[in-house]
């Protein structure tokens, strides 16, 4: 297990010094571990994420400076304590594997006392810990920057803040979008219970199936190409835009390919779409997943949508932009710790950027769908004023389906994880003008 835990060190190091994303560090980390211990990994490091401020104010209350720890011995204690504290591991194997690895150079006699002694304490020690001031109380026991704290308070008061909080570190739900192209999603709920899957229907999507228990991802290979992992959410989206049978249709950030292929179905796979990305990396993801899927009208165009020349205006419109993610921090835990208020900003000006550039393709009463993963407003309700007092050619329509009320107020979309269960979503429909 003592290599299982270096790669986990490794990872968190990747992810908190280096700006790698957790997927990425993971895959490149586990390629040589066999399937039990790359999910110990997994559970380490996103335990790790999600508890990062709680587990350095454990680490705190023993050693007065951190600052003299380095980053492999800080991470190290920090697995350690968050297996003590959230895991069924025994005490004394945590400590032997901790103090282990500091042998090579790194600190055993400092890691062995911390953990001791914690072991001693632990329930003086249990968590959540206690704190007077209700914004560091929330920033430390669920690990966000003080300023996204101190702005939910403001936007939805303390007891939901702290639901959202909380609801960010819970584990996701693993949501699947049926393939109806291939197969319909009564008969892909069938497939599964055959295999003794559980699943169900998602509450308002129609495509969308809900796995219950223990299944992962790699549980469910012998259905390949039979579904997309897809939130339920990100699947709403494409309910906003609405598509037809033949139309002509742009997705204009469409890496990596989720909501095109769910247009593609909502059009029985007829019409044309036009699926642009500016990344050649994601661009090639978004090449496999129509591939997969057997979609023939999607033409996935390698392009910044801002300098695509020469192109003939669209039906329909989704500009699913680039953003913070703060609505998919409970599967991106790394998403709390990026980001300052000032690139909240930055996206806001870019995001506003491409809606100008994209909505000159729309048709005269044609449909834009803007949306973000993101809970601030700064990228979802601003970004649509600010587009529209640049012009008088649209206007905010609702959606037209009744599934769709409980999502919008003053014409905006808006998913939220500790209401809907759901990743947080903004979306908002604009209709060009005759």
């Amino acid at each position: 297990m003592t290599r299982t835990r270096l790669a986990a060190v490794s990872c968190l190091i990747d992810i908190l010094h280096h700006g790698v994303r957790p997927k990425k560090s993971l895959e490149q980390s586990s390629q040589n571990l066999d399937r039990r211990d790359k999910a110990f990994l997994m559970e380490i490091v996103y335990g790790v994420m999600r508890n990062l401020y709680a587990l350095d104010a454990v680490i705190g209350s023993f050693i007065r400076n951190t600052k003299t720890l380095n980053d492999e011995s800080l991470n190290n204690l920090r697995i350690a304590i968050y297996q003590i504290l959230f895991m069924r591991v025994p005490g004394y194997a945590v400590v032997n594997e901790s103090v282990e690895m500091e042998k090579p150079g790194g600190k055993p006699s400092l890691v062995n006392a911390v953990l001791r002694n914690l072991l001693r304490r632990k329930e003086g020690t249990a968590l959540p810990l206690a704190y007077k001031d209700v914004v560091k109380d929330i920033s430390i026991n669920t690990s966000h920057q003080e300023w996204m704290v101190k702005r939910w308070i403001a936007r939805f008061g303390i007891v939901d803040a702290r639901l959202l909080a909380e609801a960010n570190n819970a584990l996701p739900p693993l949501v699947l979008r049926a393939n109806t192209l291939k197969i319909s999603r009564d008969g892909l709920l069938r497939g599964f219970a055959e295999k003794e899957i559980s699943a169900e229907p998602t509450p308002f999507a129609s495509d969308g199936i809900l796995i219950g228990g223990d299944t992962s991802y790699q549980d469910l290979s012998s259905f390949h190409g039979l579904f997309a992992v897809q939130d339920e959410a990100s699947q709403l989206i494409s309910y906003l835009l609405a598509p037809e049978k033949g139309e002509r249709v742009l997705d204009a950030c469409a890496a990596p390919g989720g909501k095109t292929t769910h247009i593609a179905q909502m059009m029985d796979d007829s019409g044309e779409i036009i699926a642009v990305e500016k990344d050649p990396r994601r661009m090639q993801t978004l090449e496999e997943t129509v591939a997969t899927f057997g979609i023939r009208s999607a033409q996935a165009i390698s392009a910044d949508i801002r300098e695509l020349q020469e192109i003939r205006t669209f039906d329909r419109i989704l500009l699913d932009a680039p953003c913070s993610s703060t609505g998919v921090i409970r599967r991106n835990p790394d998403v709390k710790y990026r980001h300052t208020f000032k690139d909240i900003i930055e996206f806001g000006k870019k995001q506003l950027e491409l809606l100008k550039a994209v909505s000159p393709l729309l048709r005269k009463e044609g449909r834009l769908v803007y949306s973000v993963c993101s809970m601030e407003p700064e990228e979802g309700e601003q970004v649509i004023r600010d587009f529209l007092k640049t012009t008088d050619d649209f206007r905010i329509i609702d959606a037209d389906q009744e599934f769709m009320r409980p999502f919008m107020k003053n014409g905006f979309f808006r998913t939220f994880s500790h209401k809907d269960n759901m990743d947080g979503f903004f979306g908002a429909i604009l209709c060009r003008n005759a």
